[in-house]
C-alpha cells in the first residue's frame, strides 16, 4: 500500500494529512513554520512535532511514507527550501515534492488544468497555469514591498488611514466653513471620526493604553526578544469596524479587494499574451481564490469580484475558497 503525505505551511498555520490511494487516515495542525517569524529550530521542531502526530494518529510510520508534497510560503528563497528539504529527507521516506504555497492552492481549484489562484492571507499574489502548462505569477513581493490586498496590508493600511486622520482633527470646524455641507466633506468628517474608535479597537487588541504605545509598538522592529507586530492579526478588527458602519475601515477593506482584482488582470494579461491567436479570442478564464481575507472578509470579496467584473469580463470566479492540502495531497498521489 503506497502512502502519501501532504502539507501545506502557510504565514499563521501548519496542517498536514496523510492518506493512502483513495483515503485520508490522519490529520495534524501546528503552528507557523515560516522561518522569518520563529526561527529554524522551533520551525524544524514543530514541523516534526506534527508529522509525528500526523503518523501515530494513521498508526504507519514516517519511514513507510511513498510520497511527500510540502507546499509553503517564501520558497523562493534557497534558505527556505534547503530547510525544507533538509528537514523532510531527515523525516520521512520516499520522494519529496517542494513546491509553493500558491501552487498547491492551483493545484486543489483546477488538478492540472488551466485557471488563476488568487492567495491573500498574511501576503498576497496570484497564479495563473495556461491550457499549455505554462505558469505566470504577479505580486508575492512580501510586506514592505508588495503583498496588496492582505492582512498585512490591510492592517497596516487601517493603520495609516486612521492616523492621518487623526491629525485632521483640529481641523474640523475650518473644513466644515470651507467646504460647507458638500458629501465629501461629510465623508471625510466622518473618516476622521471614525478614525478614533478605529485606533480605540487596535489599542485594544495589542493591549495598549494609549496612542503613543500603539505608535511605539507598530514602528518597533522585531527581534530575539521583542517580535514584530502582526499587522495581518489586524484585518478581522478592520473588518468588524467596517462591518459596524465605519466608513474609514470600509473603504480599506474595499481598496484591498480592487488591489487584488488587479493581481488576476495582471496574470490574465500575460496568459492571454503567451496565448495562441485563436484561443485569444474568445478566451475565458476560470479564477479561485484562497486564504483568510477573502474568505473570511465578505466585504473584501465583493470589491474584488466587481472590480473584476469590469477589468476580466471573460473571469468565471468561484463562489468558495479552496483548500491548498487538497492540492498538495493531489500532487503526492500523482507524483
Amino acid at each position: 500500500m503506497s502512502l502519501f503525505l501532504a502539507i501545506d505551511a502557510g504565514g499563521t498555520g501548519t496542517r498536514c494529512l496523510l492518506a493512502d490511494e483513495t483515503r485520508v487516515l490522519a490529520r495534524a495542525t501546528a503552528g507557523t513554520v515560516k522561518l522569518v517569524r520563529v526561527g529554524e529550530p522551533e520551525a524544524t521542531a514543530r514541523l516534526q512535532a506534527m508529522l509525528a502526530e500526523a503518523a501515530a494518529a494513521a498508526g504507519v510510520s514516517l519511514n513507510q511514507i511513498t510520497r511527500t508534497c510540502f507546499g509553503l510560503a517564501g520558497i523562493g528563497s534557497p534558505v527556505v527550501r534547503a530547510w525544507a528539504s533538509r528537514v523532510l529527507s531527515s523525516s520521512v521516506s520516499g520522494e519529496l515534492l517542494i513546491c509553493g504555497d500558491e501552487e498547491i492552492a492551483l493545484d486543489a481549484a483546477f488538478a492540472g488544468g488551466p485557471g488563476i489562484l488568487l492567495v491573500a492571507g498574511t501576503g498576497s499574489n496570484a497564479i495563473g497555469r495556461t491550457d499549455a502548462g505554462e505558469t505566470f505569477g504577479a505580486g508575492g513581493w512580501g510586506p514592505v514591498l508588495g503583498d496588496e490586498g492582505s492582512g498585512t496590508w490591510i492592517g497596516l493600511e487601517a493603520l495609516r488611514a486612521a492616523l492621518r486622520a487623526q491629525d485632521r482633527i483640529p481641523l474640523g470646524d475650518q473644513l466644515n466653513d470651507q467646504l460647507g455641507d458638500s458629501n465629501r466633506e461629510q465623508s471625510e468628517m466622518k473618516c476622521v471620526r471614525a478614525s478614533t474608535s478605529l485606533l480605540r479597537e487596535i489599542e485594544r487588541h495589542w493591549r495598549l493604553n494609549s496612542l503613543g504605545e500603539l505608535v511605539a509598538y507598530a514602528n518597533q522592529r522585531g527581534d530575539c526578544d521583542r517580535p514584530a507586530p502582526e499587522f495581518a492579526s489586524l484585518a478581522p478588527i478592520v473588518a468588524r469596524c467596517a462591518a459596524q458602519g465605519d466608513a474609514l475601515a470600509a473603504k480599506v477593506l474595499t481598496r484591498a479587494g480592487e488591489e487584488l482584482a488587479e493581481l488576476v488582470a495582471l496574470v490574465f494579461g500575460k496568459m492571454s499574451a503567451a496565448a495562441p491567436t485563436d484561443a485569444k479570442e474568445s478566451a475565458s478564464i476560470g479564477v479561485a481564490f484562497t486564504g483568510g481575507v477573502l474568505t473570511h472578509i465578505a466585504r473584501v470579496r465583493a470589491a474584488m469580484t466587481a472590480r473584476l467584473a469590469v477589468l476580466l469580463p471573460a473571469a468565471c470566479v468561484r463562489q468558495s475558497p479552496v483548500d491548498p492540502l487538497e492540492g498538495a495531497l493531489w500532487r503526492a498521489r500523482r507524483g
